[in-house]
């Protein structure tokens, strides 16, 4: 079992990482198997929180609203990541939304992993549901705020140490770290039609917003004509 790592969790506003954002990172430095630091921080989205992700998190436009930008915090988590070995749950999906914030600010984020759900996956095939959640109430891992990064790169870290001391020994490959990868999608600019309606959407509500039709990539169009829908 590896007795220094980063745990680590996002929260998001959605679940494609080339349209959707990072609003929340959580995680927690281990050094010969305890708790040395601790990295929580919001990022402070291009449009409003939805309803649905305020429900399943708890995390409102209020609480990211003075948070940080993206590229701020995306880059003091690379250094508080230092050269470590990365462990989440369903790893692939949080490495993807921070290597391409990463990448859209210049940055690179090359890391080797490991995959409690995978690890799960492969030596509890019975099991109903392999969910963070449903494994941390199948080996009584306290988890006092789901869906929140800290509290579950916390309960991933203790899932990762009560996976390994049941099935290191008799999976060993399992728990060796692998290359995690994860190719950027280019974005694709915005269409005349995107710009056409943009602009006059922009014109309509009077709307103080700063852009450039020739520069605009297509998602954030769609961010910013959904923002200005709802307002």
């Amino acid at each position: 079992m590896l007795k220094s790592y980063i745990a680590f969790d996002v929260e998001t506003t959605g679940l494609n990482p080339a349209r959707d954002e990072v609003i929340e990172i959580g995680a927690l430095k281990v050094r010969d198997g305890r708790v040395a630091d601790r990295f929580t921080e919001f990022i402070r989205p291009s449009a409003p929180v939805s309803p649905f992700v305020t429900k399943l998190t708890g995390i409102t436009d209020e609480m990211v609203g003075n948070a940080r930008s993206r590229k701020d915090v995306i880059r003091d988590f690379l250094a508080f990541c230092e050269d470590d070995v990365l462990i989440g749950h369903n790893i692939s999906f949080d490495y993807s939304f921070i290597k391409t914030g990463a990448a859209a600010d210049g940055m690179s984020f090359e890391k080797n992993g490991i995959d409690t759900l995978r690890i799960a996956r492969r030596t509890l095939p019975d099991l109903e549901s392999r969910s963070l959640e449903s494994l941390c109430g199948y080996y009584g891992i306290l988890n006092k705020a789901a869906h929140r990064a800290y509290h579950d790169a916390l309960a991933t870290a203790k899932l990762y140490q009560t996976l390994a001391h049941y099935f290191e020994s008799s999976s060993p490959k399992l728990f060796i770290p692998f290359r995690l990868c994860y190719k950027v999608k280019t974005p694709q600019p915005a269409t005349p039609k995107q710009i056409a309606f943009l602009s006059g959407l922009i014109r309509k509500k009077r709307a103080a917003v700063s852009w450039d039709p020739d520069t605009i990539s297509r998602s954030d169009a769609s961010k910013l004509i959904d923002m200005l829908l709802k307002q």
